[in-house]
């Protein structure tokens, strides 16, 4: 190879990249940037769902253990989460499901023959609703 040729080779690998492949790179970036945002809200959200159902079964337990010391009785609706609070965990107090809402409680239950119903109101806060927008209701969860 001659010295011009390099000279000109060297010059055009020295030059960069263009405005367009800059651009193209960009654009490719944001969206694997979006697919995998995607991907991973979807799992934190299933992780909040699966959560908030451990939360409630926690407190199932707290709650017997309340009706052990209690003849048999759960606390009543009036009464609410905080008559058992202490039995709860360390802390001994009512815990918020996995986005931060209250969980609802209804003793006896209005759906079969439960004792208790506790619920939450799912990502959303409201009845109803998809996904983790969903009510996990205790006596309606997949084990």
């Amino acid at each position: 190879m001659d010295k011009s040729r390099l000279l000109a080779n060297s010059a055009r690998s020295r030059r960069g990249m263009s405005l367009t492949e800059i651009m193209v790179v960009i654009a490719i970036i944001g969206i694997v940037g979006s697919v995998i945002a995607v991907n991973v809200f979807s799992f934190l959200d299933d992780a909040a769902v699966d959560g908030t159902k451990i939360q409630i079964r926690n407190m199932e337990k707290g709650l017997i253990a309340y009706a052990a010391k209690h003849k048999g009785k759960f606390p009543s609706s009036s009464e609410g989460l905080d008559a058992a609070k202490k039995y709860f965990g360390d802390n001994g107090e009512v815990p918020a499901d996995q986005w931060g809402n209250p969980f609802q409680y209804s003793s006896p239950g209005s759906h079969g023959d439960h004792a208790y119903e506790i619920v939450s109101l799912g990502k959303d806060g409201k009845e109803g609703g998809e996904d983790a927008n969903a009510d996990i209701q205790s006596w309606n969860m997949d084990e």
